[in-house]
C-alpha cells in the first residue's frame, strides 16, 4: 500500500527562544499531544545540567498553542511533574511522557532515566495522573508499571498508550542488550518495539519479547518511540529506526522515520518507504528525523517529530495530505 504522504510545515517550536521551567536551556524532545477544544498543549523533555556532575537531568514542560500551530499561548513556567527519589527508576529524567484522556482525568505514562555506572542509563515506565487538565501529575507510586523482565533485560521505555475496545493497549521499546562495537569505547544499546495489554491501564501483560516491527538494518537496528493512529479501517503506526552505533554525528546511520500499518493491532507489515524526507543542508531537519508523534486536530492528521542533535533546538509539524 501507498504510505500516508505529509506535508512539512516547518519547525513550530524552539526552547532556546523562551524561558523554561528547572533551568532547562536546550532540547524540546518527543513533544506529544492533548488536544483542548481552543488550543493544543504539547508536552516535552527538555534538560538541565546536574551541577553535582555536569550531566544531563530530563524534565517534562509544555507549550499551549493556537490551533494555527503558530501562535504561542505560554509556556509551562512551573514543573510538571517532579524527577523520582534517591535510587528511583525515574531520578534522573523523564523522556518522553505520553499524555492520554480516561474517565475524569489524564494519565501520564513517563519513561524514567536513571544513570548506571558499567553502562549510561537503564529505563522504565511510569503512570502519573493528572486531575487539574494536565497542568501537573502525581506519580501512582515510585516504581514502574512496566519495566524489565525475564526476555526484556533493560530499557523498557517509550510507552505510547491507546485505549480500543475497553481494553489498554501500549507499544513500548524493550532493550536486547548492550554492546561495545567496533573501536567504540562506551557500550551502546538496541532496543525493538514490543505490545503489552491491560484493563485498567495499572497492571499490564507483555507480549514478552516479540519484536512486532520487523528489521530494516538487520538485527542491529534499533526501534524507538512508537505512534499509532487509526484510518478508516487500518491502524498506522510512526516509529523512528536507526543503526545501533555511530549514529549520534553520522547522517547515514541516525534516526529516520518508519512507517508500519495493521488491521488488528497485532500483525504489522512495514512500509518500505519513509514517510518524512530529511530538509535541505542546513536546515534544522537536514541530518535527523526522530520522535514522532502522530495525533488529529480538528478533522486534520498532524506528525510531530524532532530533527537534528535529537531535538536539542526543537520540533516541527506535518500535516497528511489527503
Amino acid at each position: 500500500m501507498d504510505i500516508m504522504k505529509w506535508t512539512k510545515l516547518g519547525k513550530i517550536f524552539d526552547p532556546t527562544h523562551h524561558r523554561l521551567p528547572n533551568g532547562c536551556t536546550h532540547f524540546a524532545q518527543s513533544p506529544q499531544v492533548l488536544v483542548f477544544d481552543e488550543f493544543v498543549r504539547i508536552y516535552f523533555s527538555t534538560r538541565a545540567v546536574d551541577k553535582s556532575n555536569g550531566k544531563y537531568l530530563s524534565h517534562v514542560a509544555f507549550v499551549d498553542m493556537r490551533k494555527n500551530f503558530r501562535d504561542v499561548i505560554r509556556v509551562s513556567d512551573h514543573t510538571v511533574i517532579p524527577l523520582g527519589t534517591l535510587g528511583s527508576f525515574d531520578e534522573h529524567g523523564i523522556f518522553p511522557m505520553n499524555v492520554l484522556r480516561h474517565d475524569d482525568a489524564i494519565y501520564g505514562y513517563t519513561c524514567g532515566w536513571n544513570r548506571r555506572v558499567s553502562v549510561s542509563v537503564d529505563t522504565g515506565i511510569g503512570l502519573a495522573i493528572s486531575r487539574d487538565n494536565g497542568y501537573t501529575f502525581q506519580r501512582l507510586g515510585d516504581g514502574p508499571v512496566l519495566s524489565a523482565s525475564l526476555h526484556e533485560p533493560c530499557l523498557v521505555g517509550d510507552g505510547f498508550v491507546k485505549i480500543v475496545d475497553g481494553i489498554f493497549h501500549m507499544w513500548y521499546i524493550f532493550g536486547t542488550g548492550w554492546k561495545i562495537f567496533g573501536s567504540e569505547e562506551n557500550a551502546d544499546r538496541t532496543y525493538k518495539i514490543g505490545h503489552a495489554v491491560s484493563r485498567d491501564g495499572i497492571n499490564w501483560t507483555k507480549e514478552e519479547a516479540r519484536q512486532i516491527i520487523p528489521d530494516f538494518l538487520g538485527k542491529e537496528e534499533s526501534q524507538a518511540l512508537p505512534t499509532i493512529i487509526k484510518v478508516d479501517n487500518l491502524y498506522h503506526m510512526f516509529f523512528c529506526y536507526r543503526q545501533s552505533f555511530d549514529f549520534r554525528a553520522n547522517r547515514d546511520r541516525g534516526y529516520k522515520i518508519g512507517h508500519a500499518w495493521s488491521s488488528d493491532l497485532l500483525t504489522w507489515t512495514r512500509g518500505s518507504e519513509n514517510p518524512l524526507v530529511h530538509g535541505e543542508p542546513g536546515e534544522w531537519d537536514s541530518d535527523m528525523l526522530c520522535y514522532p508523534h502522530v495525533f488529529e486536530c480538528d478533522g486534520k492528521i498532524y506528525l510531530l517529530y524532532n530533527g537534528n542533535e535529537f531535538g536539542r533546538y526543537g520540533f516541527g509539524l506535518a500535516v497528511w495530505d489527503t
